[in-house]
């Protein structure tokens, strides 16, 4: 949700719909209730269940079933959900963040510490929790899930107890992809607006009419808020003070205007070797000819010199992955050559989106930091349609299981991927045109360009070429 400073307060259909969820509070909390027992039931009873067989199918064994909810559906589609109605998935479904609200509402309320707050959490938190998942093959297995959703679901409760009362400090400061939503929602046609006027006119009138504070669980500062990245959508600001209203907004907006001034290095970090390099890296090692050549050499290279520890597989299912009933388990050579394929996928990716951001900066103009922040912004659309693609990998893995085949599957992703780069490039010229006009805009545009063609060539060997 976006809040910003200008214009006559919004009314219509639209506005009526934030109306509508601030209104009815009581039916959002039962439906996240209901939420939470639907996911708990998903993550916890195929953990205790043995692995399903050759015969098992979504249908009928609810393993099968967890795993295509959380993986083929759930994760890709709120992404997407993101793009199209900002962060109203965390404040009106999200199990996680309905628990850490409730456990807040319960707990120490103590205030959030200094070391909570620091910038660089939504960066390491989406590094790690990515890396991690895929050492203990998160898709595939379901006590790894457990681990890794539920793990960070008892973070923040725990985090909910312990700060605030009432608030989400889990979502604002240490969700695992907090981060990446705060990206997607910049795009998002829909916010709340404020109306300066009209909220000056009710601090005037303050004495006269009485205004209870909202109950914002984000922690937001409502009045000051400029973008959409922080808030959740669930419509508990909506008419405060008579001067917020849910209302449409172009999708450029808050990337173009807002990012000169809000954009930072984390969040550079979190697209261009985040999203555009860990993420890409986690998708393409199980598929990559050059992980199982380098992995052939190495064990090669190993018993040659007489060095067999690398090539046990005793490491525990919740290190790296050990299912020795599925014949799937990982020395400590595969997930040692994991962890650096990963690591120099995201380097090598990454290093050239830098490179080229920072031509786009120089081409234009004087050089300054805060302008590659802020032209990083515009590959938004570019790094959420691959993570997007990405996860939908899963779901088709998981659909040909089941003997569904989408044949026309790499025309639709190609289209994707065509949008998604004009996309980005729209939202270059739009930060670019800031510092230069007329021919100057050529090269700073042909320098973000070969930025996306870095990134395109990636996912062109995942889909098209191996």
């Amino acid at each position: 949700m976006s809040c910003s400073v200008s214009g006559p307060r919004p009314a219509g259909r639209l506005a009526k719909v934030g109306d509508w969820l601030r209104e009815h509070a009581g039916l959002i909390r039962l439906l996240q209730w209901l939420v939470v027992l639907v996911y708990a039931v998903l993550l916890i009873v195929p953990a205790v269940l043995p692995l399903p067989d050759e015969t098992a199918h979504v249908w009928n064994h609810i393993t099968l079933l967890a795993e295509f909810a959380f993986w083929g559906i759930w994760w890709p589609f709120v992404l997407l959900s993101m793009l199209l109605f900002g962060r109203l998935w965390c404040g009106v479904l999200c199990p996680e963040g309905a628990l850490a609200e409730w456990a807040a509402r319960h707990g120490k309320g103590r205030p959030i510490p200094r070391w909570m707050r620091w910038g660089g959490w939504p960066f390491v938190a989406f590094v790690c929790t990515t890396v991690y998942g895929q050492m203990v093959s998160v898709y595939q297995y379901p006590k790894a899930a457990l681990l890794v959703l539920g793990g960070s679901t008892v973070a923040a409760m725990a985090v909910g107890y312990w700060y605030t009362r009432g608030k989400r400090a889990w979502c604002r400061y240490l969700c695992p992809v907090n981060g990446v939503f705060s990206l997607l929602s910049k795009l998002a046609p829909v916010h709340f607006r404020v109306n300066e006027a009209a909220w000056q006119a009710s601090v005037a009138n303050k004495r006269s009419i009485p205004i209870k504070a909202v109950d914002c669980a984000p922690l937001q500062p409502i009045r000051q808020m400029q973008g959409g990245s922080g808030c959740h959508m669930c419509g508990r600001c909506s008419s405060h003070r008579d001067a917020v209203a849910l209302s449409w907004r172009s999708p450029s907006d808050e990337v173009v205007r807002l990012g000169a001034s809000e954009a930072d290095g984390w969040q550079t970090l979190l697209i261009v070797f985040g999203l555009q390099g860990v993420a890409i890296g986690a998708f393409h090692w199980s598929a990559s000819p050059w992980f199982v050549a380098i992995k052939q050499a190495l064990a090669e290279w190993l018993i040659d010199h007489e060095w067999f520890w690398p090539l046990d597989s005793n490491a525990p299912w919740w290190l790296f992955t050990h299912y020795p009933e599925k014949n799937d388990v990982f020395s400590w050579l595969d997930g040692g050559l994991l962890l650096a394929y990963i690591a120099a996928t995201a380097l090598v990716l990454g290093l050239g989106g830098m490179l080229s951001l920072a031509l786009a900066v120089r081409s234009a103009g004087r050089w300054q930091w805060q302008r590659l922040h802020h032209l990083a912004q515009a590959l938004i659309p570019l790094a959420g349609c691959g993570v997007f693609l990405g996860l939908t990998a899963v779901t088709l893995a998981l659909l040909r299981g089941e003997g569904v085949y989408w044949f026309w599957i790499n025309d639709l992703r190609l289209a994707l991927l065509l949008a998604a780069n004009l996309w980005s490039l729209w939202l270059a010229q739009g930060i670019v045109r800031q510092w230069c006009t007329g021919w100057r805009l050529l090269l700073p545009l042909l320098a973000f360009a070969a930025g996306l063609a870095w990134v395109d060539s990636a996912w062109g060997w995942l889909f098209w070429w191996w």
